[in-house]
């Protein structure tokens, strides 16, 4: 990974107030734990500032963690309640990656392999350029977690994930996303 773009991307984190509250919210319920904020909150952040946007708010923040001692739905929601109460005009998302397996294929129509780890799963995100998450440590620093890197991120490129997504998946979330010309235009889809 780049570290220009590593130092790029925590730049705008850093410059964006709610992302920084989620973090801060994150961090306060699930401390040292093995989590991360990324997917769409990340590539919003950035393809909005590359068009000269003030990053808004996303539709959710996912916040993914890692926790095979406990896999279940009551963890999620655990979370997700402690952190709307912590930040409550943030939209958050929490999943446990560690139990993502249980229903994927009832989602999806495949079975996949459980994850190893916190990073695995990132690794296996629709895009390459949603494959990006991070986290505030202790110390305020912010680590990024970009199994893919950070090229297409920051080339405002959207390409498919071949790890776990199919052509056809990836068209169908091209299909619901009708705004990327109009709030983004210089992004580029790469198929294949």
């Amino acid at each position: 990974m780049s570290d220009v773009h590593r130092d790029h991307l925590v730049e705008l984190i850093r410059g964006c107030p709610w992302f920084m509250e989620a973090l801060g919210a994150a961090r306060a319920v699930l401390g040292t734990a093995e989590w991360a904020i990324g997917a769409g909150a990340i590539r919003d952040l950035v393809f909005d500032a590359m068009h000269g946007r003030m990053a808004a708010v996303p539709r959710d923040i996912d916040l993914a963690f890692f926790d095979e001692a406990d896999l279940s739905v009551e963890r999620e929601d655990a979370i997700e309640s402690e952190l709307r109460r912590l930040a409550p005009g943030l939209p958050f998302e929490a999943r446990n990656q560690a139990r993502v397996h249980l229903w994927y294929e009832e989602h999806f129509g495949e079975p996949i392999e459980p994850y190893r780890s916190l990073g695995h799963a990132i690794s296996t995100w629709p895009e390459t350029a949603t494959s990006v998450a991070c986290r505030l440590r202790a110390d305020d620093s912010i680590e990024v977690i970009a199994p893919l890197g950070l090229d297409d991120l920051f080339a405002g490129i959207l390409r498919r994930n071949p790890a776990q997504v199919t052509e056809t998946r990836f068209r169908e979330r091209l299909a619901r996303w009708a705004y990327i010309d109009e709030r983004w235009p210089s992004v580029r889809v790469v198929m294949g």
